[in-house]
């Protein structure tokens, strides 16, 4: 018997689910005859329901063909130790290798057999197992995702061969300088705290890890009261409950001893790093200071701070006529290849940033720019900037989701940040409610006068001084 019940959603959204309306048929049948906000009406509710264990199951039923169900696990490289560290990361690898009662031959053939497609990923607070299926075999997709978590065989031969693949994932990622400048932004930034460590982890783990580590990691961190099943497309609620009290209701809620792993705090450290390498063509900087941490009310209007900043690519068109004020320089004056504001948001802490990539011969200016650009926010931001960021925050917001399975992702990880999934509708009223007084002073508060954290990767010797980039993050104003 399910614990609790809650529905998210409007009591206007779920009269349209029921009636099955017109604003609701034509969304989903992708017509362009409803507004936005009747949009926003009618999206279908998100369903919430927690089992005795608790272990939580969400859906949104969006009538669908297909379906993407998944189990999704508070659990990252932020809860491993220097020891273990990339354990998540390793088991992510032997999740599909077979479990205790299919071999990984006889896995493939269900899977294949489906049409469905199987996949994993890991990050530093979180863990997902998820399908791609057509609806009418979403119990069957329950059954091998349940197996998978459960079930894994972590065959010693298996463990070894993928230690193989890991040390050559760990390499080729050496070759993605996006993820090794904003690795070494987190290393130097959350410095002597777990938030500092990378999700693949290093080499020398990836060498060491015995099947031991990988079965201490799952019993102390695959518990039922850090899951959530999460289903979206053409799923039925009341199904979805019923497969996981079949499938999940034996997941253990209890810690051996009670040894109930606890986030360490992270601290934020003003820092620079830098990983020099002249022989690289461009050069790849990432500044950021610390930001909100996911349930914060300050994260929509940094958001709105990140979004009137923009990005900008070589291969965007509307050169000088972009409407991101530090794109139109990047045009005029050749700053940069690409510039990205970002920020990303954990359970306690956030970074708040700017990453670019630029020749060697810019990096200073580029640098100066993109400081006057957080000045800028913090002081001078107007109604015209705030009134195009919310339009482009929107449009990024809802086409985040085009799909099940970023819907499905969408699922997890609200349950596990915010016990709740947040419709659309709410997150359009957040952002409407924000003024461009409550831009600049949130901004003041994340960025005026703080100590940044800096990561160069390539011919960075015209990065500036630590010193006069810290200089750089007020204005001396009379």
């Amino acid at each position: 018997m399910a614990a609790s019940v809650c529905r998210v959603g409007s009591t206007v959204g779920r009269a349209l689910a029921k009636t099955r309306s017109p604003i609701l048929l034509s969304l989903r049948r992708g017509r362009a005859s409803v507004s936005y906000a009747q949009s926003l009406v009618g999206a279908p509710e998100t369903r919430l329901t927690t089992l005795d264990n608790g272990l939580k199951v969400a859906s949104e039923e969006t009538g669908h063909a297909t379906c993407t169900v998944g189990l999704w696990i508070s659990a990252g490289s932020r809860y491993e130790s220097e020891k273990n560290n990339g354990a998540g990361f390793f088991l992510e690898h032997m999740a599909f290798k077979g479990t205790k009662k299919h071999p990984q031959t006889a896995l493939e053939q269900q899977v294949e057999s489906m049409g469905a497609h199987l996949s994993a990923y890991t990050s530093r607070e979180h863990t997902a197992y998820y399908m791609k299926t057509l609806a009418k075999d979403l119990p069957k997709a329950v059954e091998l995702l349940s197996e998978v978590v459960q079930s894994c065989s972590l065959n010693e031969a298996e463990i070894e061969q993928q230690r193989g693949v890991v040390l050559r994932e760990l390499e080729e990622v050496e070759g993605n300088l996006q993820e090794v400048c904003l690795d070494l932004l987190h290393a130097t930034a959350f410095q002597g705290t777990a938030l500092g460590q990378s999700v693949l982890g290093p080499s020398s783990n990836a060498r060491t890890l015995t099947r031991q580590d990988l079965v201490d990691y799952i019993n102390s961190h695959y518990k039922a009261p850090r899951m959530v099943l999460s289903a979206a497309g053409g799923v039925n609620h009341e199904e979805l409950v019923g497969l996981a009290k079949s499938h999940f209701s034996g997941v253990s809620f209890e810690y051996e001893g009670d040894a109930i792993p606890v986030l360490s705090p992270c601290r934020f450290t003003g820092s620079e790093i830098r990983m020099r390498d002249d022989a690289l063509p461009l050069a790849h900087i990432a500044v950021a200071v610390e930001g909100a941490s996911a349930a914060s009310p300050d994260i929509v209007p940094l958001m709105l701070a990140n979004s009137i900043i923009g990005s900008y690519d070589l291969t965007y068109g509307g050169g000088k006529h972009l409407s991101s004020r530090l794109a139109r320089l990047a045009v005029e004056e050749n700053l940069c290849h690409s510039f990205q504001a970002f920020h990303s948001s954990y359970s306690d802490t956030g970074l708040l940033g700017i990453y670019f990539v630029c020749d060697k011969h810019q990096i200073e200016d580029m640098m100066h720019w993109s400081q006057n650009a957080w000045m800028n926010l913090c002081t001078t931001v107007t109604e015209s900037d705030v009134a195009r960021g919310k339009n482009a925050l929107k449009a990024s917001l809802v086409g985040q989701l085009n799909g099940t399975t970023p819907l499905c992702d969408d699922i997890g990880r609200h349950i596990l940040n915010y016990g709740r999934r947040i419709p659309l509708a709410e997150w359009d009223a957040r952002i409407d409610a924000v003024t461009p007084r409550m831009v600049r002073d949130i901004c003041s508060k994340y960025i005026y006068d703080k100590c940044p954290a800096v990561a160069a990767v390539g011919p960075c010797e015209q990065l500036p001084d630590y010193n006069r980039t810290r200089s750089a993050m007020y204005w001396l104003r009379f």
